[in-house]
């Protein structure tokens, strides 16, 4: 999240891509402004107590965020009642949040100290790449696993056929290529360049900017956004629909409504994370890039930045609280085993391995 200068044109150029978009100085109005001009004014930095707050926010997150992703990678790996094709998914969008964290420490490092840049080129590039690349993937996991639950909950027989663990893995396979092949042109879109003849900074290249590669990307990574927002709409309402109609309610379909509601919980939860960073932008754009939309998209980016981790910690802790086989795992795997009721072992639902929670 850099800072936006005076135009729409202006505050597209600020901005890195989607989710790296840091509140930092790296690709600043004063530092794209210099490109067309020798000495322009410099806004102030946020004060050193809201710095503070969010860096706090941040750590904590890390915190919450590395432990729950690992211990769902774990859960998968280690216990086979867990390999279904829902959570090969998730254990997959957990790797992509496990990067994601192992690069907050260079989004802190930008948000305290833009310049100079003082970690080479290679790790501009590489950061931003595969902070780029796991967005992209976590949204296409979702996106797929929605499809999934689709044909499972209204074409169960198809589903049986076209969703299993060997043709899972592959398309997970396929989504992370598809994902790092997004975000290729990150590799041209930033890079050190010197500021004013004088301070290395990760910025966006004056390449990027003078070949409309920045544009593309921002469509890009709206497209991002938007595409499955709306497929993810369409597909829930078709499966609730599908649902509500089948009034005999068996087992079956009590275990997709639990699935489907637990994963609609995480698609909201995505939406709501990434919706205040397309609000900002979109404001600004169509604004006349007024100081007080200055403010105001600055703070919009500045939460954004949080709830993008936020975002990448949430999801084992959804986990948890809505399925029971998950919880029963993680217990197990801490060295907490429950000890079942008397006479409840044969009154254990049967669950469906391949596809259901």
């Amino acid at each position: 999240m850099a800072r936006p200068l005076s135009s729409s044109e202006s505050w597209n150029s600020s901005l890195e891509f989607l989710r790296s978009l840091v509140c930092s100085e790296g690709c600043s109005p004063r530092n794209l402004s210099s490109l067309r001009s020798e000495s322009p004014p410099a806004p102030p930095p946020f004060s050193l107590p809201l710095l503070v707050a969010v860096t706090t926010a941040c750590v904590l997150l890390f915190v919450v965020g590395l432990v729950g992703n690992l211990l769902t990678m774990l859960v998968v790996f280690l216990f086979r009642e867990l390999r279904s094709t829902t959570y090969l998914y998730l254990s997959s969008m957990a790797l992509s949040d496990l990067f994601i964290f192992l690069l907050m420490p260079v989004d802190l490092y930008k948000l305290w100290k833009y310049q100079p840049w003082l970690l080479g080129d290679a790790v501009c590039k590489l950061s931003q790449f595969m902070s780029e690349g796991c967005t992209y993937s976590s949204i296409l996991h979702i996106t797929t696993l929605s499809m999934e639950r689709y044909l499972a909950v209204c074409f169960p027989l198809r589903a049986k056929v076209l969703v299993t663990r060997g043709k899972v893995k592959l398309l997970i396979g396929l989504l992370w290529a598809l994902a790092l092949l997004s975000a290729g042109p990150v590799f041209a879109l930033v890079g050190v360049e010197l500021v004013n003849s004088s301070e290395p900074e990760c910025r966006c290249t004056r390449y990027a900017l003078s070949s409309g590669l920045l544009s593309a990307m921002m469509w890009v990574s709206s497209l991002y956004f938007l595409v499955p927002v709306c497929c993810l709409s369409v597909l829930y309402g078709l499966i609730g629909r599908k649902l509500w109609r089948r009034r005999d309610s068996c087992h079956r379909d009590r275990s997709h409504r639990q699935t489907v509601k637990m994963l609609a919980v995480i698609v909201l939860a995505f939406v709501l994370c990434w919706l205040p960073f397309h609000i900002g932008r979109t404001l600004f754009s169509m604004s006349e890039g007024t100081s007080e939309m200055y403010v105001v998209s600055q703070h919009l980016n500045l939460v954004s930045f949080v709830l993008f981790y936020l975002s990448a910690a949430i999801n084992p802790i959804l986990y948890n609280t809505m399925s029971a086989r998950y919880r029963t795992a993680v217990c197990k795997l801490l060295g907490h085993h429950r000890r079942a009721p008397r006479g409840s072992r044969n009154s254990t639902p049967q669950w469906d391995s391949e596809t259901n929670l």
